[in-house]
């Protein structure tokens, strides 16, 4: 199995918009370090077969798809309805046409239910012959299921958001946390001897109401006790280079377009 990071920012990205010459706010983070740019966050994962689940749509799906070489999907799996995590649904009408049929989407009842108000004509049963619109079916899902989503075994477990919920999943030796600021003891039984676990940690200075911090997020990796726990959803306070020199060792940045391979 094969999991690229396609993006690994907060909903805001980095450098998000603004700054001096109207060219980007980098916060702390080095602009000379291209691995502080960082686009929203999603996943792809690949089977040894080479089929693909997406996770999320972000507002740069196309982009992160094209720069990362991913051909095309075969399913899609939504952790929550947030912007930064939806927005790049239309360009599923491409996924749509490289496959040749309707995509399953898999997502909480309660996402599905904002997926169809804000993307409806996604969700319209498709009559052909061409993709002029994303065709996606619905697939609801609880926390705990236990799936087979493009010939891989999905484990999904809920997960605290602030304000709302969102799903982490696992498979295999690899598990994904985004968007989370409180696991409970079920989710940490999901993640129990995993390998290698990509986790939200939005920023350096905390707490936050809907993200994970790094103090938080290190005494999580401490308790699951990976092999390797990678950082996503950072924000303009993480910069690279300062979390490669202070975090301990077993826990890294992640970075748009990073890859990960398990035998």
């Amino acid at each position: 199995m094969r999991v690229i990071l396609l993006g690994t920012g907060g909903s805001a990205g980095v450098p998000q918009i603004g700054g001096a010459d109207g060219r980007g706010d980098w916060g702390v983070c080095d602009p000379d370090e291209p691995r502080n740019r960082r686009s929203r966050a999603s996943i792809v994962l690949e089977s040894a077969a080479g089929r693909r689940l997406l996770v999320d749509t972000s507002p740069d799906l196309r982009t992160q798809l094209l720069t990362c070489g991913v051909p095309g999907v075969d399913a899609i799996l939504f952790t929550h309805a947030h912007a930064d995590h939806i927005t790049g649904l239309d360009d599923v009408r491409i996924l749509n046409r490289i496959a040749g049929r309707p995509l399953e989407a898999f997502a909480t009842e309660g996402t599905l239910e904002e997926l169809t108000r804000r993307f409806g004509y996604a969700f319209r049963p498709w009559e052909g012959p061409g993709f002029f619109r994303p065709a996606l079916l619905e697939r609801p899902v609880e926390a705990n299921d236990r799936l087979d989503i493009a010939g891989m075994g999905v484990t999904l477990f809920d997960q605290d958001h602030g304000y709302a919920r969102t799903l982490g999943l696992r498979v295999g030796g690899f598990g994904y946390s985004t968007d989370v600021v409180g696991l409970d003891d079920a989710a940490f039984a999901a993640l129990e001897g995993v390998d290698t676990w990509v986790v939200d940690c939005f920023q350096r200075q905390g707490p936050h109401y809907t993200h994970a911090h790094l103090e938080l997020a290190l005494a999580w990796a401490e308790r699951v006790g990976a092999r390797r726990t990678i950082l996503t959803h950072m924000g303009p306070d993480m910069d690279w280079a300062w979390l490669k020199q202070h975090l301990p060792k077993g826990v890294e940045p992640g970075y748009d377009g990073m890859i990960l391979d398990f035998t």
